[in-house]
Formats: structure tokens, C-alpha cells, sequence
């Protein structure tokens, strides 16, 4: 299982890493509009985003 997870976690960060890096300007503007969303908003999010991994792991399995 580690050998699976932490690659993964390794590749998160290579990507949560890419627009600081390459646009910072916009990924404060859009850090900015995140702050202004309410807990309900963040958390839909947050299950989009659970969703969609989800997904991409069931066609890539």
C-alpha cells in the first residue's frame, strides 16, 4: 500500500506546486475567491473533488 500512496501524495504535490509556481499572481486571486466562499460552498467542493478522483481511479482500475 505505501508503495502505491506515497508516490501519489508525492505527484499531489508536484501538481499543488505548478500554479504558485507558473502563475502566482492568479493562484492568489483564486486563493482570494476560496477565503470569500462559506463552509457549505467549500465543503461542495470538497465533494466535487473527492468525486471526481474517485472516478478517475475507477476507469483507470
Amino acid at each position: 500500500m505505501w508503495q502505491t500512496l506515497l508516490p501519489a501524495l508525492a505527484l499531489m504535490l508536484v501538481l499543488e506546486g505548478l500554479l504558485p509556481l507558473l502563475l502566482p499572481k492568479l493562484w492568489r486571486e483564486t486563493f482570494s475567491r476560496l477565503i470569500a466562499f462559506n463552509d457549505g460552498q467549500l465543503r461542495f467542493i470538497g465533494l466535487i473533488s473527492i468525486v471526481a478522483g474517485l472516478l478517475t481511479l475507477a476507469f483507470l482500475a
